[in-house]
């Protein structure tokens, strides 16, 4: 096809498919475009993670100086994560419409001013609305799910999601151990506490400001380029609102996978949150100690969401999207549990072990969400990634809500509480059924549905005729892999499937 032949020459530092996405993912590297854009998504969303919760840290500080509440602390990290709700589902579409280079960037660069107004906040409300406002931030972490699922083969995309995500949301463990530290800094030097805190959020805030440019100026949005020039020559069809929109709303597996998100990546933000403040009430320790026992939790993201991300594509290999499933249920589960063990502890010892292991399964568990939702949908993944992401805030702000807000629950009744939650609000992955691979229980249709049925779904006659489906045609195509060895597997149709470039 005309189509293929205009990116039949292009040839890239690492192994490619059909598609031109990278079939290795090789974390040490930085070529472009693949590589480099993982490096830059996931050190852009690191830095909104470390400005989105560069308050928390400092609360002990910060609410003595504005004379808060404990219902005005938790109004504020409500508000924190609130803001992104909307502002996730909103990047989802921004990133299938103008792609995740643009839509990160511009998101990044806008929300960088109120992580500097914080330093003048003098107030209940005025603390809430930068907090709110920063908050907005955290919908980048869509435009990095979007931007990996776009770089690398389905053989591969759980893997490089799960690290981006993950190494991004250290960014709310090391700003725990970053925050407290820049202000002793301050401190030392001379400044009065109540000077320091504010005097702090001017590096996560340049830090922030400076992550937009490098995407912005080194980035790109596909294998082949950024959207602008493939919609001008005609290798990417520029889609239709209204189509992506729909094909997203009407497919259920989303909608569970949103609930779902909500309470692990959701679990986390609440964590976040409050976990300085709850070490440091509960068991009498030292705000710096306070620190180092909260960022114990969001550092193991170095290793356990990007461990959840490699599980689900190894569990893939043998099992396909069945096996992805289960690995999110059981992971999510045990996560549960040992969030309630976690509010049942009394020892200020056994609170940091438990707190550690439930971090992981916590953590990985947000890794294995995004290893099943780039196979949703082909034609609205950025709707989907944005429905998914948000549905982690709604979980955060619910949590908050419920748990954590006001004194109706102590903190470690609402820690128990919340594992609860989780348990039972993972329970509808056992519903996730795809035709063409199967679910937890079932295996694939006996109507002998294929990955080409699936996505063609998407694309009615007129699309086709116009040959928009390609891009969906080849993806079906590579996602063959999640039939597994141990699985039932559809059949390929009779008629094959396009040519394509290998």
């Amino acid at each position: 096809m005309e189509l293929e032949s205009k990116s039949a020459h292009k040839s890239f530092a690492i192994p490619v498919d059909s598609e031109h996405k990278a079939t290795e993912f090789r974390v040490f590297s930085v070529s472009a475009p693949h590589m480099r854009a993982f490096h830059l998504s996931w050190i852009s969303f690191f830095a909104c993670f470390v400005s989105t919760f560069a308050a928390p840290p400092l609360l002990p500080i910060i609410r003595n100086n504005l004379d808060l509440t404990a219902t005005d602390i938790g109004n504020a990290g409500i508000a924190a994560v609130s803001g992104a709700v909307f502002a996730r589902i909103a990047m989802g579409t921004a990133c299938d419409l103008f792609g995740p280079r643009l839509a990160s960037s511009a998101l990044t660069l806008l929300t960088a001013p109120a992580v500097f107004l914080t330093a003048i906040a003098n107030s209940a409300i005025s603390f809430l609305l930068v907090r709110f406002f920063t908050g907005f931030s955290l919908a980048t972490f869509v435009s990095t799910q979007f931007w990996m699922s776009s770089m690398f083969s389905a053989k591969v995309v759980g893997t490089a999601n799960g690290v981006a995500g993950g190494w991004g949301n250290l960014g709310g463990g090391a700003t725990q151990l970053i925050m407290p530290l820049i202000f002793s800094l301050i401190h030392k030097i001379g400044a009065t506490q109540f000077t320091a805190w504010r005097i702090a959020f001017f590096i996560p805030a340049l830090f922030q400001a400076l992550s937009a440019y490098a995407i912005f100026f080194l980035g790109q949005d596909m294998p082949d380029g950024n959207y602008a020039k493939l919609h001008k020559s005609g290798e990417k069809h520029k889609d239709n609102m209204s189509d992506i929109l729909y094909h997203a709303i009407t497919n259920y597996r989303g909608w569970i996978l949103a609930l779902t998100y909500g309470y692990c990546f959701g679990v986390e933000l609440t964590v976040d949150n409050i976990i300085a403040q709850y070490f440091f009430d509960r068991f009498d320790v030292n705000l710096h100690t306070a620190g180092i026992i909260a960022a114990s939790f969001g550092l193991a993201n170095l290793f356990s969401r990007p461990g959840g991300g490699v599980l689900s594509d190894i569990v893939a290999k043998r099992f396909g999207m069945r096996g992805r499933l289960w690995a999110l249920w059981i992971v999510q589960t045990l996560g549960g549990l040992l969030c309630v063990l976690l509010g049942k502890v009394e020892s200020l010892s056994g609170s940091i072990v438990v707190m550690l292991v439930f971090s992981v399964f916590c953590q990985a568990a947000c890794g294995l969400t995004f290893g099943v939702v780039p196979f949703v949908s082909r034609r609205s993944l950025g709707i989907i990634s944005g429905m998914t992401g948000a549905g982690g805030n709604v979980g955060a702000v619910l949590t908050q809500v419920i748990f954590f807000r006001g004194t109706r629950y102590s903190t470690e009744t609402g820690i128990t509480y919340m594992g609860i939650m989780i348990i039972c609000c993972t329970l509808p992955i056992l519903f996730i059924y795809f035709p063409q691979w199967g679910g937890m229980f079932y295996g694939p249709s006996s109507k002998g549905l294929t990955e080409e049925d699936y996505y063609m779904k998407e694309w009615n006659l007129t699309d086709k005729e116009n040959g928009f489906h390609q891009a969906s045609m080849k993806f079906a195509g590579n996602s063959r892999s999640e039939r597994g060895k141990k699985t039932g597997a559809a059949p390929t149709p009779i008629d094959g499937t396009p040519n394509i470039i290998v």
